[in-house]
């Protein structure tokens, strides 16, 4: 039996996703510190598919360049995240305006 950690839920189950859900995509795949189950626990893609949508949505040139970012990159990955960091994104990252 499979059980899910409080941070972790379930992914959703993809659906068609709109103009405005590709683009959150994007945004969140090229933050830093909003890992890979981020992204499937809203919209249901795991990290292949994320990496799939943005070779298509991207140039080519662009793509090459956040796959080199996020390659190893450990605050892409939950499992390679330090268990003290409990949070998708930076704290002051979304501020109120």
């Amino acid at each position: 039996m499979h059980t899910t950690h409080a941070l972790h839920p379930a992914p959703a189950q993809p659906t068609a996703l709109t103009d405005e859900d590709i683009s959150r995509i994007i945004e969140m795949a090229w933050e830093d510190r909003t890992p890979f189950e981020s992204i499937a626990v809203q919209f249901g893609l795991n990290e292949g598919d994320v990496i799939t949508l943005m070779r298509r949505q991207l140039k080519p040139g662009s793509f090459r360049l956040w796959r080199q970012r996020v390659t190893g990159r450990a605050t892409k990955h939950a499992a390679l995240r330090s268990p003290a960091v409990d949070r998708a994104y930076c704290p002051t990252q979304y501020k109120h305006r």
